[in-house]
């Protein structure tokens, strides 16, 4: 399906024969066209979590929204062409994987705003949105390494992608933090939408002692998710609260606000008319990363409260 507009306002067609004239309610609206990763909706984590700043974008600032998909348009720079003739006051490019499509595209369409989320370009028109996933996942592996009682964690990526290897980095940083010997299995799927492969990867690690495991794979890391429960271990959730996903497993999450950062962009452009330029970084002190509420944890006092001490002092210096 090609085009998606999100919300559809009602045309108030009135007909020059009753006198009436013709009004079309979205001319005053702010149009956001959005080109969506590759494995779109319904990955249960980032896009999804994306979608949903957009939408409450839509339901509390009467914006228009228009999707686009891989799957519709075949090349990212189609879809990127498509949403900036589409009349769209800003196209957001959700994911690094259409970097080098969307810079061509924007140097196309030099008066046209565009938002890349997840790398950073140094186009004038594009914005570039990034986090430090690095400083929520050493959240997440104290977390991992605190509550192991073998002392072996594991964690899954994606693919080998700079935003990927920082998830990684953080995790082994926050581990090795509480105890510098710990065993910490990594291994990159190669893919963000194969649950069945996610699956597969935690079932060796928990055949190799991981008692904990954390994933930055998409939808892979929700095969990772479910496993873990299967066979009870502890799993922790990445980029939206994941604890839905295996109720029986999941610690915490490491939440990447893109909801929070997308809607305030989009919020920031229908007061002002324009978007920061350059690159934004977003971190801990920026509330666009941390860990989702604890569950599933049974800790006695004295673990919980040395667990606590570590996330103080980490996020402490973090934000010094």
């Amino acid at each position: 399906m090609n085009n998606k507009i999100i919300v559809v306002l009602f045309m108030t067609l009135l007909l020059g024969a009753c006198g009436l004239e013709k009004t079309n309610p979205l001319v005053e609206k702010v149009k956001v066209g959005v080109m969506l990763s590759e494995n779109g909706l319904g990955d249960q984590s980032f896009s999804d979590l994306a979608f949903a700043g957009l939408t409450k974008a839509r339901d509390e600032e009467g914006i228009v929204i228009e999707y686009l998909e891989l799957a519709d348009t075949g090349t990212y720079e189609s879809g990127f062409e498509q949403l900036a003739n589409s009349g769209n006051d800003l196209v957001i490019a959700l994911g690094f994987t259409g970097q080098e499509e969307l810079e061509k595209v924007a140097q196309a369409y030099p008066q046209q705003s565009f938002v890349l989320v997840d790398a950073v370009s140094d186009i004038d028109n594009i914005t570039s949105i990034t986090f430090k996933e690095n400083e929520g996942s050493v959240l997440a592996g104290i977390v991992a390494a605190t509550v192991s009682k073998t002392q072996t964690i594991g964690f899954i990526g994606g693919v080998e992608a700079p935003v990927i290897q920082r998830f990684e980095q953080g995790f082994v940083q926050g581990a090795k933090s509480v105890n510098p010997n710990i065993v910490i299995m990594t291994e990159y799927a190669g893919d963000f939408d194969n649950d069945a492969l996610g699956a597969e990867i935690a079932a060796n690690m928990i055949d190799s002692q991981a008692d904990v495991l954390y994933a930055a794979a998409g939808f892979t890391g929700v095969g990772m998710l479910q496993e873990a429960e299967k066979q009870g271990v502890y799993a922790i959730g990445v980029d939206s609260d994941q604890y839905f996903y295996a109720e029986k497993a999941v610690i915490t999450s490491m939440m990447k606000n893109i909801d929070l950062a997308l809607f305030d962009i989009v919020h920031t452009y229908k007061e002002t008319g324009k978007v920061p330029t350059g690159h934004v970084e977003l971190g801990l002190a920026e509330n666009a990363v941390g860990l989702a509420p604890f569950r599933v944890l049974d800790l006695s006092q004295s673990n919980q409260k040395k667990l606590d001490g570590y996330l103080e002092k980490a996020a402490s210096e973090m934000n010094e």
